[in-house]
């Protein structure tokens, strides 16, 4: 996958499970009790880090390269 396919694919997710959070904060989601549940374990974790992710991946990507390289590095 290209990198400018996984960004599109990576902001369309964040974008469609903002959805339901909307919904529980301006809608009647917040009056169900299982829509509560998965939006307060599902969604809003998925969106938190999605958002994380798209900030900086790049730092996070880079940051796990190096130590990958610097563990396969180390004689046994």
């Amino acid at each position: 996958m290209k990198a400018s396919q996984q960004r599109k694919l990576l902001r369309w997710m964040h974008i469609l499970l903002s959805i339901p959070i909307i919904g529980f904060i301006y809608g009647p989601v917040s009056q169900i009790p299982v829509a509560v549940i998965f939006v307060r374990w599902a969604f809003v974790p998925a969106v938190t880090l999605s958002g994380f992710w798209m900030w900086k991946g790049q730092v996070l990507k880079k940051w796990w390269k190096k130590a990958v390289n610097s563990r396969q590095s180390i004689p046994k």
